[in-house]
């Protein structure tokens, strides 16, 4: 077997208004160019295998570059995604365009990344004048965009100070050595310090040792065995569990989700986010809010945790914040930061002003009043119009979300429904154990487009039958 058919045999799909300023003729004027330049869907995080079948009907639609550039990754990557053989050449809006020239209309947003879509031409703008200038200096010195930035940041949210990363998981890293510095500085380096950590089922907080010992998924887990001690999983809203938990006087702090995105698109209550705060506060733990997903106006709130009014210790975020350049952060109150010294922490790329340029780009718009007003408003509309056109199907348990990301809870694996909807130009993902279909478009999106996807969905539906008839 050739690799490029030995990596179709294994791959498995998981996948997962334009800017203000273009007005809808000169959209379509551009989509149509992009098209007629490309002489379906991202893949993300992988679910369950591929059948063959399926994997052949794919193939069969790549032009010979595509196939080229399949068969290059088979056997020059290491084999860590499992991607979807669709090789995506550009973006516009809340389109994609492969090489064949095929439209695909984007609600995996890169994962939650790409939050005022492809190629916005202000945040084009910002990137090409901050590349002219300076791009990388490293944290040794000051840059302009970097303070900037974080003042933002720390003038936006309940925080006094900010440290930047790269990534999602840096930052729940970055947030694990600080909430263990702070116990330690809090019992003036005493062997009874808080070490622990308590996180919750369903959870994700990234891939490296210490996220991934906060992340509860077994099959991400188990490979890398051990992983950091004194980690205890409860379960997501168990307020009484959560609280007994707590009271073992080890925790240094709870990592929590206002909003679970790969977990399955499951919404915390106020009262179960309340009595953390609470418990925490009497434990003399650190409550972090977890927000690389869920954050930065996904909600129809900038941070998510405001529409429950608690707030936490610290808070760490990353997808979104650059607009699809690579950036994390941890915001954290004056008492933990005053813990944090010289040397403690670092990174050579983190928050440079090239990413934090980006960044800036990308407040400007989501920041608005009226632009979050608008997420709320589209939110409800993608909510109502799944339960209306999905929601009596019987294989569809339940749809949830809050603002503009939604799940759709199977009672078989999503996979068959997230293929479908790729052959019929929709880019989604699947979450949870891979029986939902979660949905996070830009936030950008536009209700036409809105009413596309849920047609399209509901269009695709039928293929669970099909599936289970085989």
């Amino acid at each position: 077997m050739g690799s490029l058919q030995l990596f179709l045999s294994h791959s498995a799909l998981a996948a997962p208004p334009p800017s203000s300023r273009l007005a809808g003729a000169v959209l379509r004027r551009r989509c149509a160019v992009l098209r007629r330049r490309s002489a379906g869907a991202a893949a993300c995080l992988a679910a369950e295998p591929k059948k063959a079948a399926r994997s052949t009907d794919l193939l069969s639609r790549l032009s010979e570059e595509s196939k080229r550039v399949v068969q290059t990754e088979a056997e020059v990557f290491v084999r860590t995604y499992a991607r979807t053989p669709v090789v995506l050449q550009s973006g516009l809006g809340c389109k994609l365009f492969d090489v064949e020239g095929r439209e695909y209309l984007d609600f995996a947003g890169g994962i939650a990344v790409n939050s005022i879509g492809h190629s916005d031409p202000d945040w084009i703008k910002a990137l090409v004048d901050q590349a002219g200038i300076l791009t990388h200096v490293s944290n040794i010195y000051y840059t302009l965009p970097q303070v900037d930035l974080g003042k933002r940041l720390v003038d936006s949210s309940f925080a006094d100070r900010v440290f930047f990363t790269n990534s999602g998981t840096e930052a729940n890293e970055a947030a694990i050595k600080f909430a263990r510095k702070f116990q330690r500085s809090s019992r003036q380096g005493k062997e009874d310090a808080q070490t622990e950590f308590i996180a919750f089922s369903n959870c994700f907080h990234g891939r490296t040792m210490g996220a991934l010992s906060l992340t509860s998924k077994e099959q991400y887990r188990k490979p890398f065995e051990p992983l950091m001690p004194g980690v205890s999983f409860v379960d997501y809203g168990d307020i009484e569990a959560s609280r007994n938990a707590l009271k073992s006087g080890r925790v240094a702090a709870v990592f929590v989700e206002p909003v679970q995105g790969e977990g399955g698109i499951y919404s915390a209550s106020q009262d179960f986010l309340q009595a953390l705060r609470s418990a925490c506060d009497e434990a003399g733990a650190l409550l972090v809010f977890d927000e690389v997903q869920c954050g930065l106006g996904r909600t129809g709130f900038l941070w998510a945790h405001e529409a429950f009014g608690v707030y936490p210790d610290m808070m760490t975020l990353a997808k979104p914040l650059a607009g699809g350049l690579p950036i994390g952060a941890v915001l954290a109150v004056e008492k933990v930061a005053a813990a944090v010294g010289f040397g403690d922490h670092g990174s050579t790329f983190a928050g440079g002003p090239l990413v934090c340029r980006a960044a800036l780009a990308v407040l400007d718009k989501v920041q608005s009043p009226d632009f979050l007003d608008n997420v709320s408003k589209k939110g409800l509309l993608l909510k109502e119009l799944l339960s209306s056109k999905l929601g009596k199907n019987p294989h569809v348990k339940e749809v949830r979300g809050f603002g503009l990301i939604a799940g759709i809870e199977l009672d078989v694996p999503a996979g068959p429904l997230v293929e479908e909807c790729l052959s019929s130009g929709l880019l989604v993902l699947t979450a949870g154990k891979g029986n939902v279909v979660r949905l996070v478009p830009p936030l950008i999106i536009s209700e036409e487009e809105i009413e596309q996807a849920v047609e399209i969905l509901a269009k695709c539906l039928p293929v669970l039958d099909l599936e289970g008839s085989k």
